[in-house]
């Protein structure tokens, strides 16, 4: 089998050079970055492919050693919203052309696209180009709608279309989970043979105890000695931040004591339907009484989210739909514990009762039940927060690099084995 030497990557509707936290930026930017890093490591050659949202980009940057972005025109640089790309894949798939069209035979090996808006365009290159296409969904439109947060908007039937067509189409689809591989097969009757399970990982360089919770304290400028259950991610319905103030009022109903010691940070900023109301957090803060409890902050770099999560008691993740939750196992790689929804990929995330506690529903009350937990016992956090740095040390992002590459190999193999028979069987009617 030959071996594989370069990745058409594609991540059509959020750059990889986007900051995590804004926009459509969240953890699909880190793990295209990151398995784009350790793919490199291990000799091969990554392509990024994303829209262009700005004039001035240099058409190709260099990520890092061995990692390309290129960066494609395809409508207005700005204001598209994520609903609005499906006009524009047309185009985009054009200038993925192009770009091929100037490499010599065979420049790529294979293609991996990321999200439904890009497997769109993986398809039609991979046909083009006569090589495998390898699909990761991140998330399904079906399973999203199945748990809509109240005031979110369902996605539309064309996503539904689009993931349904790439479900067939794809020579490999990569879940997160198994529990993911088996919501493709129960909301879109896919193959499981040609589905594997690839946990995404967590940049244990980056996120890791050091110093320890005063530290981190002291370079963000939090009082030692607060309860800090914190929030970080994409503020939208969907991740399930109006539970996280929901359960703090609660909280502070049941021990109104806590309020000289009560922060909650949230990290983050507005995203998809959380958009159309940007300032919907802080008015329901204010309504709940807690507004001077709530810090709200921007989006920040991954070497500062780090701190944050040392910072923390506790990380609250009440989201209504995760295909992992990666900011859950990188919290728990800060030594932090964590107090998840128990939806999507979280339950593989963390470990109920050894790393955190996993909540059914979204209920506050129940979530104010386990925070309550954090704020009797100061022994808590160390506790599971040791659990957790250890339990994290099984999500590498080296390990997944190394499954997916297996992933690739795999689909190359059956392609070419899959193509040498079309050959020979049309050699065979053209004798007779």
């Amino acid at each position: 089998m030959r071996h594989i030497r370069r990745v058409a990557l594609i991540s059509l509707h959020t750059s990889p050079l986007h900051q995590p936290g804004t926009g459509d930026a969240g953890g699909m930017n880190v793990y295209v970055v990151e398995l784009s890093r350790q793919l490199a490591r291990l000799g091969i050659e990554v392509e990024i492919f994303t829209r262009a949202t700005a004039g001035a980009l240099d058409p190709t940057v260099e990520l890092l050693p061995g990692v390309l972005v290129r960066h494609i025109d395809a409508g207005p640089y700005e204001g598209l919203s994520k609903e609005e790309l499906p006009a524009q894949l047309c185009e985009f798939s054009h200038g993925v052309m192009q770009v091929w069209a100037g490499q010599r035979p065979g420049y790529f090996d294979l293609v991996h696209s990321h999200y439904w808006l890009s497997g769109q365009v993986g398809w039609l290159a991979a046909e083009r180009w006569g090589v495998p296409l390898v699909h990761a969904m991140h998330t399904m439109a079906k399973v999203k709608n199945a748990s809509l947060a109240s005031g979110d908007t369902p996605e539309p039937a064309v996503r539904i279309l689009g993931e349904t067509h790439l479900v067939r189409s794809a020579d490999r689809l990569i879940a997160n989970t198994a529990e993911e591989a088996a919501e493709l097969v129960r909301h879109y009757d896919s193959d499981p043979s040609r589905t594997a399970v690839v946990h995404p990982g967590v940049n244990l360089d980056r996120f890791h105890p050091a110093d320890g919770r005063g530290a981190a304290r002291a370079r963000l400028g939090l009082p030692p000695n607060a309860l800090i259950p914190l929030f970080t991610g994409r503020i939208q319905p969907l991740k399930g931040p109006d539970v996280l103030l929901h359960a703090v009022r609660e909280l502070l109903d049941r021990d109104p004591a806590l309020r000289d010691r009560l922060l909650v940070p949230v990290v983050g900023g507005p995203s998809g339907s959380g958009l159309a109301r940007p300032e919907r957090m802080q008015k329901l803060a204010a309504r709940l009484g807690i507004a001077d409890l709530v810090r709200f902050r921007p989006p920040v770099s991954q070497a500062q989210l780090a701190d944050w999560y040392r910072a923390a008691d506790v990380l609250m993740v009440p989201s209504h739909s995760e295909s992992f939750g990666l900011v859950a196992a990188e919290a728990q790689a800060c030594g932090t514990p964590v107090i998840a929804a128990a939806v999507g990929g979280l339950p593989v995330a963390v470990r109920d009762r050894v790393t955190g506690y996993l909540i059914d529903g979204h209920d506050p009350v129940d979530y104010a039940r386990a925070l309550a937990r954090f704020a009797a016992d100061p022994t808590l956090t160390p506790r599971l927060g040791a659990a957790a740095a250890r339990h994290a040390h099984h999500f590498g992002w080296a390990a997944t690099a190394a499954d997916t590459l297996a992933v690739y190999r795999s689909a190359v193999e059956d392609h070419r084995a899959h193509t040498l028979r079309a050959r020979a069987l049309a050699a065979v009617r053209s004798q007779t």
